[in-house]
C-alpha cells in the first residue's frame, strides 16, 4: 500500500508544528489505506462507508478542534484544516461526513447549547457513536436562509415544529439533527431526535455528485421538541450562519486534497503516456497545465496556512473564510476539469479518481455558499456597498 506524499513545492510543512505533521500523516495514511481502496465502489453504488465512522472517531476526527474535557481531540484549527485536507484527498463525501458532524453539530451544541447538552451530546458524537445532521437549507430558500418557513409554535413543556429541509448530508444516517426554525419570527436552534414522532429522513437519490455520502430532506410533522432540547443561547439567523463560518473553513481545506490528488495522478499519468514517440508530459501544452495546478495548490496552501493561524488568534474575519473557500473550490474544479483533459478518454474512467473528484467539487462549490453568494460578501467587505438585492 503506497502512502501518498503530499504535495508541497514551497516547503510550506516548514511553517508546521510537529504536532500538526503528526495529525496529517496519521489522517494521510488512513485515508491511504481504508479510504481509497475502498471508495470507488461506494461511490459506483451510491453509499457512504458508515463503517469508517468508528475509526474516524478512535483517530479524534470528529469535532477535533474543541475541548477534551467533552472527549474531543482538542487540537488546533489548523490541525483540524489538514484532517480535512486529507479526508477530501479521499473523497468530498468523506470529508463532508466529518465536516458536518464536527462543524455543523457539535460546534453549535458547543457553542449555544447548555452544560447538560455539551456533556450529554459531545462525548457521544465525537465517539461516533451517535452521527447528527444540520438542518437549516429548504426547498424554496438556499442562499437566503432567512426566508426560511419552517416555524416552532411554544406549548407546555416544549414547541412543535414544522416544515422541511433539503439537501442535509448524514440526515438519514443521522441520530440527531440540529435544526433552525422560526419562533416568534426569531430563528432559534433545536436539536431533533430521530425517534421524536412525526420527524423522517427520506434519502434523496439520482445524484451524479457526493455519491458517497448521504443526503436527505428533513420533514417535521407537528413535532413536539422538549423544553431542554432548545439550544438555549440560540439568537437569531447569525447563530446558524456562525456554524455555516466553521464549515466553510474545512471546505477550504479539504478541497487542498482533491486538488492535489488530481495533480498527482495527472502528471504520473502524463510521464508515462506515451504519444507520438515521447510522453505527453513532454509537450508544452501539458506542462502549462501542470504547473497551473501546481502553483493553485501552493497559493491555496498557503492561504490555509494563514487562515488557520488567524483563526486560532482569534482574529479571523468571516469574510476572509469567504475568500478562501470562493477561490479554493473554484480552483479545485478548474484543477479537476483540466486533469481529466490531460488523461483524455482514461480521465472518465473510475480507474482514476479524477471525474469522481470532479463531480463531488460541482457541489463542494456550490454548497455552504455559492460561488456568487461568497463574491458578493467581499464584495460588501471591500466596498461597503451590499448588492444582495
Amino acid at each position: 500500500m503506497n502512502i501518498f506524499k503530499g504535495v508541497d513545492y514551497y516547503n510550506s510543512e516548514t511553517l508546521l508544528s510537529a504536532d500538526e505533521i503528526m495529525v496529517r500523516n496519521t489522517v494521510r495514511e488512513f485515508v491511504s489505506k481504508e479510504v481509497v481502496p475502498i471508495i470507488e465502489k461506494q461511490y459506483s453504488t451510491d453509499s457512504f462507508p458508515i463503517h469508517l465512522v468508528p475509526k474516524m472517531a478512535e483517530l479524534g476526527m470528529l469535532g477535533s478542534n474543541l475541548p477534551e474535557e467533552y472527549s474531543c481531540a482538542g487540537l488546533n484549527n489548523v490541525a483540524y484544516g489538514l484532517i480535512m485536507q486529507e479526508l477530501e484527498r479521499g473523497d468530498s463525501g468523506i470529508r463532508s461526513f466529518a465536516s458536518v458532524q464536527g462543524a455543523l453539530v457539535m460546534y453549535p451544541i458547543f457553542t449555544f447549547g447548555s452544560e447538560d447538552q455539551k456533556k450529554k451530546w459531545l462525548p457521544l458524537l465525537a465517539k461516533g457513536n451517535k452521527i447528527g445532521c444540520f438542518g437549516l437549507t429548504e426547498p424554496n430558500h438556499g442562499s437566503n436562509p432567512g426566508g426560511m418557513e419552517s416555524k416552532a409554535k411554544k406549548v407546555d413543556s416544549g414547541y412543535v415544529l414544522t416544515g422541511s429541509k433539503m439537501w442535509i448530508t448524514n440526515g438519514t444516517i443521522a441520530d440527531i439533527a440540529i435544526v433552525w426554525a422560526k419562533l416568534d419570527d426569531i430563528v432559534r436552534g433545536f436539536i431533533v431526535e430521530k425517534e421524536f414522532k412525526g420527524f423522517s429522513a427520506p434519502e434523496m437519490k439520482g445524484k451524479h455528485s457526493l455519491r458517497a455520502s448521504v443526503t436527505s430532506e428533513l420533514v417535521f410533522d407537528d413535532v413536539f421538541i422538549p423544553e431542554e432540547n432548545l439550544l438555549p443561547k440560540t439568537t437569531g439567523l447569525k447563530n446558524p450562519l456562525m456554524c455555516l463560518n466553521q464549515a466553510r473553513y474545512g471546505i477550504a481545506w479539504g478541497v487542498v486534497g482533491a486538488m492535489m490528488d488530481c495533480y498527482e495522478t495527472a502528471l504520473e499519468y502524463a510521464k508515462t503516456r506515451i504519444q507520438f514517440e515521447k510522453p505527453i508530459a513532454a509537450y508544452q501544452i501539458t506542462q502549462e497545465k501542470l504547473v497551473y495546478f501546481l502553483s493553485e495548490i501552493t497559493k491555496s496552501q498557503l492561504l490555509n496556512i494563514q487562515l488557520g493561524r488567524l483563526k486560532d488568534k482569534g482574529t479571523l474575519k468571516f469574510t476572509q473564510v469567504s475568500l478562501a473557500k470562493r477561490n479554493n473550490c473554484e480552483k479545485a474544479l478548474e484543477i479537476a476539469r483540466m486533469s481529466r483533459e490531460i488523461l483524455g478518454a482514461n480521465g472518465i474512467s473510475n480507474e482514476y479518481p479524477i471525474m469522481r473528484h470532479s463531480a463531488n467539487l460541482e457541489s463542494v462549490k456550490t454548497y455552504e455558499g455559492t460561488h456568487e453568494m461568497h463574491t458578493l460578501i467581499i464584495g460588501e467587505d471591500i466596498t461597503g456597498c451590499s448588492a444582495f438585492s
